[in-house]
């Protein structure tokens, strides 16, 4: 596996595209990655990069595609310059600054994990189920659409096997949850949540130590994620860097077709 630094941002950003155009099943490294999941949450339905593309035919063909649903455009380093200001102009508004972060695996800081914590690789659907509940309050995902992600999550691992789902357990309680996504050249981790009730005990921490630990036996020597602001200090001592952001776009869903 070729080698790679945590300052390299292309595999990043592809590990990125990846996972979340594979909720659509669609192409992730296209020009204009477009994908529509059907779940109702921003993240799960949008465009990934605009990259040689006429942007007012861009915007144009995603509100057409994306019309009804709830999702976001994505601008990072794999877009050309002046997408942000260029949507912007079109009546889009920023929603989200994220910081793009990422970890030599190598060069990862320890920690014990919280007594009483188990950590267990999730693959049926019942405990799919379990951890889709137990990151969907912290996450800001509706409970309305719950059933969706359960069943999209079913059809996306049948799909891609390399995406390991990890849940934190406690007295036999999903307290915690992580995602792993092996399938790129470097590790991407998602939907790092703690139950409220359990926070600032360590629960994340090992959850995002044992994902590192997954992605190192799979061959990997860089992790990536995209953190919250709650999440970043809790990244940042184990050993990640901010090596770039995202800008996320929204627009308002009365302006969905058209230019």
């Amino acid at each position: 596996m070729t080698e790679h630094s945590i300052h390299d941002l292309e595999p990043q950003l592809a590990a990125n595209r990846r996972f979340w155009t594979g909720w659509a099943e669609a192409a992730p490294d296209v020009d204009l990655p477009i994908y529509r999941s059907n779940i109702p949450h921003a993240l799960f339905n949008g465009v990934m990069r605009a990259r040689d593309v006429p942007l007012g035919e861009a915007i144009a063909e995603a509100k057409r595609r994306l019309a009804g649903s709830s999702w976001s455009w994505w601008v990072g380093d794999d877009s050309d310059d002046g997408v942000a200001e260029h949507l912007l102009a079109h009546g889009a508004r920023e929603t989200t600054l994220m910081p793009i972060m990422a970890v030599d695996l190598t060069d990862v800081v320890e920690a014990p994990a919280p007594e009483g914590l188990a950590i267990r690789h999730v693959t049926d659907r019942p405990g799919l189920r379990e951890l889709v509940c137990a990151y969907a309050g912290p996450l800001g995902f509706p409970e309305s659409g719950i059933d969706r992600l359960v069943e999209s999550k079913v059809d996306y691992l049948a799909r891609d096997p390399q995406l390991i789902h990890l849940a934190g357990v406690v007295d036999g309680k999903t307290v915690g949850t992580s995602v792993v996504s092996l399938g790129a050249d470097v590790a991407a981790l998602y939907c790092i949540a703690t139950d409220e009730a359990y926070r600032r005990r360590g629960v994340a921490t090992a959850l995002t130590l044992e994902s590192l630990r997954v992605a190192r036996e799979a061959g990997h020597d860089v992790a990536t994620l995209q953190a919250s602001s709650m999440g970043r200090p809790v990244y940042e001592r184990i050993g990640f860097t901010t090596v770039s952001h995202y800008r996320l776009f929204g627009f308002d869903p009365a302006d969905e077709t058209g230019d």
